[in-house]
């Protein structure tokens, strides 16, 4: 019997797609924002939390795109509250200011 050599395996990387700029990158770079039925809507920094999930860019261009039309809304199929949206534009003042 001859052994034959083990090959490494390449670890599978999850892909996402930002819902505004349409990039494709790793699911670990770009932030989920969740819509539970428990909580609302909310960023998802675990990207675990049950619900409908959309993500975004590490980017204040998105977000600010995400947040002034509606598709943010019709990703998460629901309308977002006075309440979610300052808190989402919250979060989004913290990141820089590139695209994609």
């Amino acid at each position: 019997m001859t052994a034959k050599a083990k090959v490494p395996r390449r670890k599978h990387i999850p892909l996402r797609t930002c819902i505004i700029c349409r990039q494709t990158q790793g699911k670990r770079e770009l932030v989920r924002v969740v819509r539970t039925p428990e909580a609302g809507v909310q960023i998802d920094p675990t990207g675990k939390l049950a619900g409908r999930g959309a993500y975004l860019c590490h980017s204040r261009v998105c977000w600010d795109q995400a947040l002034r039309g509606l598709r943010l809304n019709a990703a998460l199929k629901t309308t977002l509250t006075a309440e979610e949206m300052a808190a989402l534009r919250e979060f989004a003042v913290t990141l820089p200011d590139t695209t994609g």
